[in-house]
Formats: structure tokens, C-alpha cells, sequence
């Protein structure tokens, strides 16, 4: 991953958001502090499987939707 100067802008849970360019969707669930394991990932509609998160890049215009699982009794 070699994240850059510049930002892009995505749709994250339905929001516009500004984020830093050269993300995976790895990186980018560790810049938002978010356990690849307790998240499912909707990348443009397709959800990506957890071994592919590394090897995701994010781009310009993507649409990401993040599930988290929440444990409890």
C-alpha cells in the first residue's frame, strides 16, 4: 500500500467522504480503527471476501458499506 498526498472522495455507509488516496480496503478499515473481523464489506455492490481486503484498492467514486457484527446476550 503507499498511500498519497492526495485525497479522493467515496461514499462510505451512504456519506461523502474525503479520505487519503492509495488505500486498500485494508488500510482503509484500519485508518477507521475497524477489526477486518468484525466487519463485512460491500465494495460497489459486490461483497468482498476477508482474504481480499489487503489486495482491494479503493478508488475515486468508490461506494463502501461496512457491516459490524455486534456480540451480546
Amino acid at each position: 500500500m503507499r498511500l498519497t498526498e492526495e485525497t479522493m472522495r467515496i461514499r462510505l455507509n451512504g456519506k461523502e467522504r474525503e479520505v487519503q488516496g492509495g488505500h486498500t480496503v485494508r488500510s482503509l478499515l484500519d485508518a477507521l480503527e475497524l477489526q477486518p473481523g468484525m466487519v463485512v464489506v460491500e465494495l460497489n455492490r459486490d461483497i468482498l471476501e476477508r482474504d481480499r481486503y489487503a489486495d482491494v484498492p479503493v478508488h475515486e467514486g468508490d461506494s463502501i458499506e461496512l457491516v459490524h457484527f455486534v456480540g451480546g446476550g
